[in-house]
């Protein structure tokens, strides 16, 4: 069981190399996006394209089990989406995303995102090529869900607190939230954003030209 666990995971990170590779060549900025159902990922996705969509190529790849809704949903805010539906799969995995990327026609210096399917366990698991992880989280989740999965903030890069405004409706405290993600991440950065106020956003596009500036 263990052993066919490894096997399929050296697989899998073989092709994440090999798209790695193809997004360093391209200088395309790669980012998974990560979260538990109902976290904002698509809200987040929707205003970033409709600020940053004049001044910056954006394509996005969309992960769920089923529909197309939110691929749908991406390409009204003005960006060119895949949806890549998974079927009883919990997951992206590397193979999907060199499909996909073969469909989109990404030029170089553009932002590709890749929201991957709703689950804070599988998504962790599997490298897909990206350059950074982005874990989602919202207010109206508990602010014990860093101990609680672990493996996903111990490899992400950014974590990203949606729903803030909300915060004073909810029993959600953001410091302990932070302490316990530090506890198992200490390089782990934050951001606070409000989608439906727009508070915090500006910081989440200057992160973005930020990584931008180093491909």
């Amino acid at each position: 069981m263990v052993k066919l666990n490894l096997d399929i995971l050296s697989e899998n990170n073989r092709l994440a190399e090999r798209n790695r590779g193809w997004f360093e060549a391209k200088h395309v900025l790669a980012l998974n996006m990560v979260s538990s159902p109902g976290s904002g990922k698509t809200s987040i996705l929707e205003s970033t394209i409709r600020s940053m969509v004049e001044t910056q190529k954006l394509f996005v790849i969309e992960g769920d089990q089923q529909t197309t809704r939110d691929a749908d949903r991406i390409e009204k805010s003005g960006a060119p989406a895949i949806q890549i539906n998974t079927g009883s799969g919990c997951h992206l995995d590397g193979n999907m995303i060199h499909l996909a990327l073969k469909k989109l026609e990404i030029p170089e210096h553009a932002i590709l995102f890749i929201e991957n399917v709703g689950n804070l366990v599988c998504p962790a698991m599997f490298d897909l090529g990206e350059q950074k992880r982005v874990v989602v989280i919202s207010v109206t989740e508990g602010d014990d869900k860093p101990l609680k999965y672990p493996y996903m903030f111990e490899t992400s890069h950014l974590c990203i607190i949606n729903k803030t405004d909300l915060l004073p409706y909810v029993d959600f405290k953001v410091e302990t939230a932070m302490k316990y993600a530090r506890q198992i991440n200490p390089n782990l950065e934050f951001i606070m954003v409000s989608v439906k106020t727009g508070e915090g956003m500006d910081e989440w596009y200057e992160w973005l030209k930020k990584q931008l500036q180093v491909l």
